[in-house]
């Protein structure tokens, strides 16, 4: 194991001080709640909005916490979520008095404790929260189950339109609305072409022979819906467009956001070409893309692969995604 790391045991806690370190005029941790971030000056009046989830995928869940996006985190140890406690007191820090909203991945610890913080903040506290699970990996269930499916990168979609409506004033119903219509509009597919190792574990989360590419993979390294030999970029680029649009059909006329991103060790270059053949296969069926977003939103540790997100605008979603919105991860 080849790892820019201290002892495993301090790996989430040390990250988290070195981002404070680097950016407190954005960032604060909730005193007596280390692993809680918080916007370093939340205004107040708005509707708040909460994350989070595992750690080890900068910069979800943390890096989206900021202006025009969510107001705090729970964070949890590497790949396992926070605790219902810590949930919480992202909820009451988030809170100032118009409610929270909680956007997160469709994964069963976060769902679980997320649930009891909301039980929690509601009867012991009075804070009305709302919901909305993003669910935008397309291969991981089949277009029947697709309220299974797990949040990947299209998560960003959702935190920046909800986070647009909160900062514009929005009541907490059409927060969670606005986040749930960006996530029901939202369709990912990624490729993995080689595993992540935990720093606790010092081993891979999954073996994938030299020369093999794993289709669909999830970024816990989740099994894919097809593993063989590894394709051109432009060949992978096929295979994820054509899941996205046979779940989605994309037709002329439409407009689109486009997201490639990279799960942690692809280089630049790679997902730019990614970027190329996904954005000329939209054009073919006349499509148009309104704003591309190219780098890394939701990786995995040193997973090398990529994933491909596809948002399809309404007249109501467009303003929202091009609202001014700016995090220590994040500047639009």
């Amino acid at each position: 194991m080849r790892k820019l790391i201290n002892s495993p045991d301090d790996f989430v806690d040390e990250v988290l001080d070195g981002i404070l370190m680097a950016h407190p005029e954005q960032l604060r941790a909730l005193p007596g709640a280390p692993r809680v971030l918080t916007r370093a000056n939340e205004p107040g009046g708005k509707v708040g909005i909460v994350t989070g989830g595992g750690s080890g995928h900068l910069p979800v869940f943390l890096g989206y916490v900021g202006t025009g996006l969510c107001s705090a985190v729970a964070v949890g140890n590497v790949f396992s979520s926070p605790s219902a406690e810590e949930v919480l007191a992202a909820t009451k820090a988030a809170d100032t008095g118009r409610g929270v909203v909680y956007v997160i991945g469709n994964y069963g610890g976060d769902v679980l404790n997320f649930g009891l913080a909301a039980d929690f903040a509601s009867d012991d506290d009075g804070i009305e929260t709302r919901t909305v699970l993003i669910h935008d990996d397309v291969l991981s269930a089949p277009a029947e189950a697709a309220a299974t499916r797990r949040g990947v990168a299209g998560m960003f979609f959702a935190w920046k339109c909800a986070g647009a409506a909160a900062e514009r004033g929005d009541s907490l119903d059409e927060v969670a609305r606005i986040a749930g219509l960006a996530g029901e509009r939202t369709r990912s597919v990624g490729v993995g072409l080689s595993p992540t190792i935990l720093p606790a574990a010092g081993k891979p989360t999954f073996e994938l022979p030299d020369g093999q590419m794993e289709i669909g993979i999830g970024i816990h390294g989740e099994p894919g819906s097809h593993r063989g030999p590894l394709e051109s970029a432009d060949e992978i680029a096929d295979r994820m467009i054509t899941a996205i649009v046979s779940d989605m059909p994309v037709e002329a006329g439409d407009e689109l956001v486009l997201l490639v991103n990279g799960l942690g060790a692809t280089p630049l270059e790679e997902l730019y070409l990614l970027y190329r053949r996904s954005a000329a296969l939209l054009a073919k069926r006349g499509a148009r893309i309104h704003r591309p977003y190219v780098g890394e939103y939701a990786t995995s540790l040193e997973m090398a692969g990529a994933s491909v997100s596809v948002l399809k605008l309404t007249g109501e979603l467009k303003p929202l995604i091009d609202a001014p919105a700016s995090s220590p991860f994040f500047r639009q």
